[in-house]
């Protein structure tokens, strides 16, 4: 079996896979201050519920954008596993041809589900990454990762509103029923919300006019949405082809096979 995990700024998200049959999801909150040993009785226990062990796991493989939980969480599966993990990091075989101007700097993040989007939907793509940071990236028919767009997160800017507006309150992130709001809560709701189906449109758009003035069929190019608040702007729109929200953990996946131990 193979453990996949994915350490996002906010969440750690783990997938067993047997082949490729996705068998189990856990997620846990990232904390920098968390120990091997407590990674290590999360996993062991999530194992035990799924009725198994840790020794059916054979491999590791994990992406990350947090650096500061590393040292723990790569001792534990050590530990816990008996066995080193295969990292996304610079050197790795992923399929694409990363066209940015420092492939090295570009996050892991962006690498699985650019992997995953290409090759799970077979055209070219853009991803819509709505996490911590929402952030959009583009592979075009060739497998050329093309370049990125970063934006502040959904709920990045509410807490942006509340922390600099002395007045306005915080607020649980939900689609109002108006676009005009009539209370504080739903006008703040509307622009947080609305404002960030605009903003993905928009862009979508000017990217979508650049893969074609690269060589792209604007009929064949795929958009995928995948985090946490994607099904959110989702429902909203009709930029976005499909919601993924296992694109990273099939990325990882897909990457194994690539760099799997003969």
């Amino acid at each position: 079996m193979l453990l996949a995990i994915d350490v996002g700024n906010t969440n750690i998200v783990a997938g067993l896979y047997e082949g490729k049959k996705l068998l189990h999801v856990w997620r846990l909150a990232t904390n920098k201050e968390r120990t091997s040993d407590e990674f290590g009785v999360f996993f062991l226990s999530m194992f035990q519920n799924a009725g198994l062990t840790a020794d059916r796991v054979n491999d590791v493989i994990i992406s990350s954008v947090a650096p500061n939980v590393m040292y723990s969480l790569r001792h534990a599966i050590r530990k816990f596993f008996n066995t080193k993990p295969i990292l996304i990091e610079p050197g790795i075989k992923t399929g694409l041809n990363i066209k940015i101007d420092n492939p090295r700097e570009l996050g892991a993040d962006l690498i699985v589900g650019a992997v995953a989007a290409y090759n799970l939907y077979k055209s070219p793509v853009i991803i819509v990454d709505f996490g911590t940071a929402t952030k959009l990236s583009a592979v075009n028919s060739r497998g050329e990762f093309l370049g990125v767009v970063i934006c502040p997160g959904i709920q990045v800017s509410a807490d942006a509103l509340t922390q600099k507006a002395a007045k306005l309150p915080r607020i649980q992130i939900a689609k109002p029923k108006h676009v005009l709001g009539t209370n504080t809560v739903d006008s703040m709701q509307s622009g947080i919300v609305y404002g960030n189906v605009g903003k993905i449109e928009y862009l979508v758009k000017k990217i979508k006019n650049e893969m074609v003035e690269s060589g792209d069929d604007r009929k064949e190019i795929k958009v995928i949405a995948t985090g946490g608040l994607a099904r959110m702007v989702t429902e909203e729109t009709n930029e976005i082809d499909e919601l993924n929200g296992l694109l990273t953990l099939e990325g990882l996946r897909i990457i194994y096979e690539k760099n799997k131990p003969e």
